[in-house]
């Protein structure tokens, strides 16, 4: 063998035996990074870095969920976006940020809060607050919905659904509202959809009607059921309501006139923009409840507004607060408040309609 053959021979070997150590050192590396968790880290926090079509925003998670060791999963379900976030260990808590176009369906399941209306207190929603047009539903877990309107695109607006799971409290709803309100307008931005939001959430209330304490006389109304002040409500058979603060922004309002046993016999609703449209979609609250129902045109909104009044039904006690339906003091209750949520807005003319 001649010297050059040697030298050849001996840089195979050379070559061989580096490649092997670096795939050694590389399988260690590997083997410290993924023993320690910073493989699991990296791969939770790209997971989040995805989530949502790359919109979901990491402000209010931690509180939402009572963890910082988050991991995402895509779960748009045929919507423009939507993921599923929840906390690697511990909390039992997770988060569903679902986004859509108003001009799509609504997602499956949401018809619910559009279908309850006579049910009681079921169909609430709280106003959210703080400049933003949203509101915030309870009916086992805590949903926050908000609706922004794209400028120069009349009709159509990004909606942002937030679902939390698990046992919560006011830190995590405030949570799971700056994770919903900063996704929405992440994504608007994202989306090409200029809107008008609101401030950064500092706090998301439980405090929901129907709850001990929250009837006051018709006499003190000041928020959602002013209009209802100086009608004869009380002789009607309801000196007493329940009221959230009149929020302008807010995109659905509601007001429940309540007996002397502080129990709500009618229901006011007004619904704007998208949840408007999707109250029409849901049939209206459905057609075997006695209810009657206004529209008027709103400015900026893209779909007419929807007012309705219900004579509402008592599941505790399987009865009607009010045993006889009164449909002439229906239409002068839902002719007054309609007309003030109407003018508040800019809305034109309220037309009672025909139930369809």
């Amino acid at each position: 063998m001649s010297a050059m053959q040697k030298k050849s021979g001996l840089r195979g070997v050379h070559a061989g035996w580096y490649a092997g150590v670096a795939v050694l050192v590389l399988g260690l590396v590997a083997a410290v990074l993924y023993g320690s968790g910073a493989y699991d880290s990296w791969r939770d926090g790209r997971s989040l870095d995805q989530a949502c079509d790359g919109t979901l925003a990491r402000d209010g998670l931690t509180a939402a969920l009572g963890s910082s060791d988050l991991r995402a999963e895509q779960d748009d379900g045929g919507t423009l976006a939507g993921c599923f976030v929840k906390a690697s260990a511990g909390t039992g808590r997770a988060v569903r940020i679902t986004l859509r176009w108003s001009t799509a369906g609504a997602p499956s399941g949401s018809a619910v809060w559009y279908e309850s209306d006579y049910n009681g207190v079921r169909a609430q929603a709280a106003p959210l607050g703080d400049g933003w047009p949203g509101v915030v539903r309870y009916d086992g877990t805590w949903q926050i919905m908000v609706a922004l309107d794209c400028a120069r695109q009349q009709g159509k607006a990004l909606v942002a659904y937030g679902d939390l799971y698990g046992a919560s409290d006011g830190t995590a709803l405030t949570g799971l509202g700056r994770v919903t309100t900063e996704t929405a307008r992440k994504a608007a931005g994202k989306y090409g959809c200029r809107v008008r939001a609101g401030k950064p959430l500092t706090r998301v209330s439980t405090a929901r009607l129907g709850e001990p304490g929250t009837v006051k006389p018709l006499a003190r109304a000041q928020g959602s059921c002013a209009a209802l002040r100086d009608t004869p409500a009380a002789a009607g058979g309801t000196p007493g309501i329940m009221e959230y603060p009149a929020d302008p922004d807010a995109p659905q309002t509601n007001c429940y006139l309540v007996t002397a046993a502080k129990k709500p016999g009618y229901g006011l609703y007004a619904y704007y923009g998208a949840a408007a449209k999707d109250y029409e979609s849901a049939g209206y609250g459905g057609p075997d409840h006695d209810s009657v129902l206004a529209t008027a045109a709103c400015p900026g909104a893209g779909h007419e507004a929807v007012f309705a009044v219900y004579h509402l039904y008592d599941r505790d006690t399987d009865s009607y607060p009010v045993p006889h339906w009164s449909a002439s003091f229906a239409r002068s209750a839902l002719k007054a408040f309609a007309g003030h949520e109407a003018e508040r807005r800019g809305c034109g003319k309220v037309r009672i309609m025909d139930r369809p």
